[in-house]
């Protein structure tokens, strides 16, 4: 039970290492950290929940035949990740669903696509022009918000989820999961110029979606 926690506790370098020894309650750690986020990658390329399950597990079988290569140029999340993408393009291709991410992101990068609704902003010849026309909602933390953050959150899943393709994974992977610009750069193979396009982007539609809910609470 002792090891058990420890490798709980254990950082990916120290279980790759286990994992290498043949330890494996270290693939177990590992499975337990990262399951459920690769399941929400998987989510963004393949629909079906049979099919996130398979590519999960694949990409689990291309890490135990693969984990002596690893060379620990990025860090292992991003290894493990880079994985994944590539088992969910193939099996989005099979499903004839799956467009390159390259081609999402350059499409979505040429869009002229203002991040904020220009009808939003007081007319060129207005004294104030480029100015609000009216006041954005606030988004405060009071024990108000605190009672309806599942709510709110619902809101916001549901927003991400209308996004263009490659904005939903940019913010789900800076945003929903928490990845670093690097890393998502590094699984994505995007500059982090174009990185910073699309999050920009994704979280000025969130919030200019969410907008209305927050006004009417």
């Amino acid at each position: 039970m002792c090891k058990e926690n420890s490798l709980v506790r254990a950082d990916d370098h120290q279980l790759v290492t286990a994992l290498r020894a043949g330890d494996e309650a270290a693939f177990t750690a590992l499975v337990g950290r990262y399951q459920a986020p690769m399941l929400r990658l998987a989510s963004l390329y393949v629909h079906s929940p049979a099919a996130m399950e398979e590519v999960v597990q694949e990409t689990w079988v291309g890490l135990l035949r693969g984990i002596d290569q690893y060379e620990g140029r990025s860090s292992f999340k991003t290894w493990l990740f880079r994985i994944l993408t590539n088992q969910a393009k193939r099996r989005g291709g099979k499903e004839k669903r799956c467009i390159p991410f390259s081609a999402l992101a350059r499409e979505e990068l040429t869009t002229v696509d203002p991040a904020v609704d220009p009808d939003r902003f007081l007319a060129p010849d207005d004294e104030w022009a480029g100015h609000w026309a009216t006041p954005l909602s606030e988004w405060r933390e009071t024990p108000e918000d605190a009672i309806i953050a599942g709510e709110t959150h619902a809101q916001v899943r549901c927003a991400i989820n209308e996004l263009p393709p490659a904005q939903r994974v940019v913010m789900t992977l800076r945003d929903v999961e928490g990845w670093s610009a690097a890393e998502a750069c590094d699984t994505l193979g995007l500059s982090e110029t174009n990185q910073r396009v699309l999050l920009h982007r994704a979280r000025s539609k969130v919030r200019r979606a969410i907008e209305p809910y927050l006004a009417g609470r």
